[in-house]
């Protein structure tokens, strides 16, 4: 079963999911990004995590890290289905957990929730309104590619600083399916792809230094105008600041 059906036809809001990220997120997470990377400068150093995690898990179990990107609107929580909840489940329920159409940022269990894996894989719908994943769209530009090269991950007791290696159209195959990353070639392949994807549509990378001791994770949503592609957005941890 591919999980990331394709979704980019509605603008409907739920009121009570809006106002669940909307009382969380109270501390701008602007302010606390500077566009780098922070990876030489005080790594062990800890700062203050600017998500109230025993907060957030005390409204729903399920929501486990927090994605921001500077520029976009992408500043959401990330969930994954709990015990006896289908991979699927956040697909079209909201954070509170009820029926919402535009679902949830989310990952599947086949992904630890530390981020430690090769490949964690987020998906989120490409939504008319502008909300969730649609807005991954703007790297499409080839300027605006280049000017926003950082996504930030929150966890309990971390931040995670990502550098986005490439932005490209893909086909609707399942990627953690599709691809063994325990295996050491198919890892090396693969790793060798994201350096240089090739795709007949918007395709833009970076040379970010990528090599198999890496972690990175992969952004998923629709494209606008092939239901049966994929838009992905992958970017290599480059520093990991523990947080108070």
């Amino acid at each position: 079963m591919i999980i990331t059906s394709c979704v980019s036809f509605c603008g409907c809001k739920s009121s009570s999911s809006v106002d669940f990220v909307s009382d969380v997120n109270t501390v701008s997470l602007q302010t606390l990004t500077d566009g780098s990377s922070d990876s030489d400068s005080g790594a062990d150093v800890k700062v203050e995590n600017p998500i109230d995690f025993k907060d957030l898990q005390s409204k729903n179990s399920d929501l486990y890290a927090w994605i921001y990107i500077p520029n976009t609107s992408v500043d959401y929580p990330i969930a994954q289905s709990g015990k006896g909840e289908d991979d699927a489940f956040y697909l079209h329920h909201g954070v509170d957990k009820s029926y919402y159409f535009a679902g949830t940022i989310y990952s599947e269990k086949k992904n630890s929730k530390d981020f430690n894996d090769r490949n964690t894989l987020l998906y989120g719908h490409n939504m008319l309104d502008g909300s969730m994943f649609t807005t991954l769209h703007k790297f499409e530009d080839e300027s605006f590619f280049e000017n926003n090269q950082y996504i930030y991950i929150y966890t309990p007791g971390h931040i995670l600083t990502y550098k986005i290696c490439a932005a490209y159209e893909y086909d609707d195959r399942h990627i953690l399916n599709s691809f063994d990353f325990s295996d050491d070639k198919v890892w090396a392949d693969y790793v060798k792809w994201v350096n240089k994807p090739e795709s007949p549509y918007t395709c833009n990378y970076r040379d970010t230094g990528l090599t198999t001791d890496d972690t990175i994770i992969t952004l998923s949503t629709c494209t606008n105008y092939r239901s049966s592609d994929r838009y992905l957005v992958q970017a290599k941890l480059e520093s990991d600041k523990p947080t108070l």
